[in-house]
């Protein structure tokens, strides 16, 4: 790989992987819990949950990244207090970049998750309850085996979408080699130089077949696991 990408090529590759990687692992339990929300819970204005987790969906990614940095920035209503106290900051650091990749990528996650519990039939949570299991119990011995290929498949779709986020992060983190400067951030900064069209198509190219492999990874493992669950 190194032989046929340059250096700056490389880091966005790796860098885009890292990213993709931490924003897929640091959202997952926030996701398996809001899909559980969505799915199970009764509670009064859960459609503006609902609303909120998509959002992202919908708006414009410039709008989402525009938020972020309102939020987290030095100077956002969250990043303020994190710089002051922690040493901390998201705006224009790869931690930043793994941040929006997770926002624009976790309704994907939380769909695939919430259609997989909505089909584990209610009455197999409720025999382990009448048993003495708790709620906890009952999710993590019931109904989280069940919903495994729709975790993992939620996971990678989410991984694929993190690693073609773009506009979110442009506008949150900006477009700085070897800091924040990702795949799709890569080919950008190529696609505005004159004769750089082979590393824009390049890079294009590792892309697709990123997300492409991810897709087909995602419905292998999901049918394996599926089966092994159903002969179980």
């Amino acid at each position: 790989m190194e032989s046929i990408l340059s250096p700056d090529e490389w880091t966005a590759l790796m860098l885009s992987l890292k990213v993709s990687t931490i924003a897929v692992g640091a959202s997952l339990p926030l996701g398996v819990w809001v899909a559980a929300l969505l799915a199970r819970s009764n509670m009064p204005g859960l459609w503006i949950v609902n609303a909120i987790v998509h959002l992202p969906l919908i708006l414009p990614p410039v709008v989402t990244g525009y938020a972020l940095l309102l939020t987290f920035g030095r100077r956002g209503f969250i990043g303020q207090y994190l710089d002051q106290y922690l040493g901390f900051t998201f705006a224009f650091q790869w931690t930043g970049a793994a941040l929006a990749a997770a926002v624009m990528s976790f309704p994907l996650m939380v769909r695939a998750i919430r259609l997989a519990i909505e089909a584990v039939d209610p009455k197999l949570e409720h025999a382990a309850s009448t048993l003495g299991a708790s709620r906890i119990e009952v999710f993590f011995t019931v109904t989280l085996p069940l919903i495994l290929p729709g975790v993992i498949a939620g996971m990678i779709l989410a991984f694929a979408k993190a690693m073609g986020e773009f506009g979110a992060t442009i506008t949150f983190v900006s477009n700085i080699p070897g800091r924040t400067q990702t795949l799709p951030s890569a080919i950008y900064s190529f696609l505005q130089v004159p004769g750089a069209e082979l590393q824009a198509a390049r890079l294009a190219g590792i892309s697709v077949v990123v997300a492409v492999g991810a897709l087909v990874i995602s419905e292998f493992v999901a049918r394996r696991v599926a089966k092994r669950i159903g002969g179980a």
